[in-house]
């Protein structure tokens, strides 16, 4: 499986028990989804590597609790410490209406509604307070944050969103 066939559930963050059981991190809003899954694939040594789900909890909101098939120690459970999880894009849950997950919007043009077309989107910048539409125009890099007040529609079909920015906010980066 390859990274760019799938997407980042999360990250185990600490061991639970002596029997191998890890807590794994979920990066989502709605972790009950991921409760039953059968598997996951582990970033380990810069490849993914699928590990069996034996039994899984959700603990404290975004927590879950995990065994493991062939995860039978501490030893093991260290092995694999403050590794990335991910899953296949396919088990994504679709979402419609205004919703988007960042992968998705690479490539779609946006546009405001007073300054017209504004560029590509290249990259979606989740590293800051606020995360950012990172757009190309020209050659020229504009930001917008991703906040609902600004976006106002997503249209999957004609791959654009709708924007309506501060006046002078696009003007800055021109």
């Amino acid at each position: 499986m390859r990274k760019e066939d799938c997407f980042y559930l999360g990250k185990i963050v600490r061991k639970h028990s002596f029997k191998g059981e890890v807590v794994i991190k979920l990066d989502t809003d709605e972790p009950e989804l991921y409760q039953e899954m059968e598997s996951v694939y582990v970033d380990f040594g810069n490849n993914l590597v699928p590990f069996f789900i034996e039994k899984s909890s959700l603990n404290k909101g975004n927590q879950l609790r995990v065994r493991f098939e062939d995860v039978n120690s501490e030893a093991d459970a260290d092995a694999i410490l403050k590794s990335d999880v991910y899953l296949p894009l396919t088990m994504l849950p679709k979402l419609t209406g205004d919703q988007f997950y960042f992968h998705e919007v690479i490539g779609f043009t946006v546009v405001d509604i007073s300054f017209g077309e504004v560029g590509t989107i290249v990259h979606i910048n989740d590293k800051a307070a606020q995360p950012l539409f990172e757009i190309d125009r020209d050659g020229k890099e504009i930001f917008i944050p991703m906040v609902d007040e600004f976006i106002k529609k997503v249209d999957r079909v004609n791959k654009t969103i709708q924007v309506e920015t501060p006046e002078g906010l696009i003007e800055l980066y021109l």
